[in-house]
């Protein structure tokens, strides 16, 4: 594991980033094990591009039920205890999905995915609170390779994806390994989490907790929210349909479209593991706002090449700018310790409508101009997020003096 925690940083502060890291990693092995044999789902069910959206749209209404309320659930039990929960709700609906692909019935895979977005979003928020702890301890940017490990743990669920759909193996069979894994892990990696509550140790004579509603008043917090919403729709909608529109656009395999999904992943998390030290030379905005422009980019290149070689080229370049938003607009929303169960719940909510939400939207479209041209509409609001990309510029608070953004101030402006 990359993840340097420093010759300062005591024995639990290495154990709780190396769980971290490790729960992360699941989380993204576990989503990209259903994201990259989303062809099979189709051929499985007989579904169109607009009614695969649909249940995709039964993930993303879970996951928007979980999100908005996640920062008070990790206030009452904890972030050890939020990511158990997440993680085993998410296995359990894990074997339904698979039980309910077997049996071809399109209602019990969608509820099976309803539950499956309720425990990925708990899931979610609460190893990102736990994340933003720990890099406020360490004072220095590591959440970018927290995402990393997110990122890389699918890029290996990919793998195994195109892998298994290469051999004829069924989706079913596949989904009930990894509910397993996830049972192992959620009970485990948690142990090592730093020991605090949830709300992020409240400093004496401040108010006793900090309610949903206060952090959704919050002006800089819905603004972060708002970019965030922009930029991880680039993510979420190449997480979602790079595989079926390099199907679809390309007239490739599902192999190919399975690879082409890995080559996306692994762009993210190459850049990942190396963003920390980029953002704590440039600052946040700069980076931001490259991303987004990278972003741009490569999803043009992908759409318009009219070959896999270019496609590709495309799907890496779209994968480095998709790399770096998520991370850092979690870091910002969670620049204030005292606030950050709140404020990173309300900024996971809004840019999870677009994550989650957005992809379905898109499966819509494509039923109108095909998928892979489909792609092109989230053009818009990634330049919003290139516009607003000033919100997530470090706070520079008394009470924070050391702040992992604090090596270039200079450079965030």
């Amino acid at each position: 594991m990359s993840i340097n925690t420093s010759t300062t940083a005591g024995p639990s502060l290495r154990a709780a980033a190396a769980a971290t890291f490790v729960v992360f990693g699941i989380n993204g092995f576990v989503f990209a094990s259903w994201a990259a044999r989303i062809p099979a789902v189709t051929e499985t069910l007989h579904l169109t591009s607009g009614q695969m959206g649909t249940l995709l749209l039964c993930i993303a209404v879970g996951s928007l039920l979980a999100l908005p309320t996640a920062g008070l659930v990790v206030g009452k039990i904890g972030t050890a205890n939020a990511v158990r929960t997440g993680g085993l709700l998410s296995a359990l609906a894990g074997v339904g999905i698979a039980l309910s692909l077997s049996a071809e019935s399109i209602p019990g895979t969608a509820v099976s995915l309803f539950f499956f977005g309720i425990g990925v979003g708990l899931w979610d928020v609460s190893q990102n609170i736990e994340g933003a702890d720990v890099e406020h301890k360490l004072r220095r940017t590591i959440m970018p390779q927290f995402h990393a490990a997110f990122s890389g743990g699918a890029f290996v669920g990919a793998l195994i994806g195109a892998g298994l759909s290469t051999l004829g193996i069924g989706l079913p069979l596949h989904l009930l390994v990894i509910a397993a894994v996830v049972v192992v892990v959620a009970l485990v990696a948690p142990r090592y989490f730093l020991p605090h509550a949830a709300q992020a140790a409240p400093v004496e004579g401040e108010p006793t907790a900090v309610k949903g509603p206060s952090a959704w008043r919050d002006g800089r917090t819905l603004l972060i929210g708002v970019v965030v919403l922009g930029a991880t729709l680039t993510e979420g909608a190449g997480n979602d349909w790079i595989a079926k529109a390099t199907v679809d656009g390309l007239g490739s395999s599902e192999s190919t479209g399975a690879l082409m999904f890995a080559l996306f992943v692994l762009a993210m998390t190459a850049m990942r593991l190396f963003g920390g030290r980029v953002i704590d030379i440039y600052g946040r905005v700069v980076v931001l706002r490259a991303s987004m422009a990278a972003a741009t980019a490569g999803l043009c290149l992908f759409v318009l090449a009219g070959n896999i070689w270019l496609a590709g080229v495309g799907a890496a370049l779209w994968g480095v700018g998709s790399a770096l938003a998520f991370p850092m607009g979690m870091s910002a929303a969670a620049d204030d310790p005292k606030h950050a169960a709140a404020r990173v719940s309300v900024v996971s909510t809004l840019g999870y409508v677009s994550f989650l939400a957005g992809p379905p939207l898109l499966g819509y479209l494509g039923d109108l101009t095909g998928i892979h041209l489909a792609l092109l509409a989230i053009l818009a609001p990634i330049l919003v997020a290139l516009l607003l990309a000033g919100a997530a510029r470090p706070l520079a608070s008394k009470s924070q003096p050391s702040k992992p953004q604090s090596s270039a101030p200079q450079s965030s402006k």
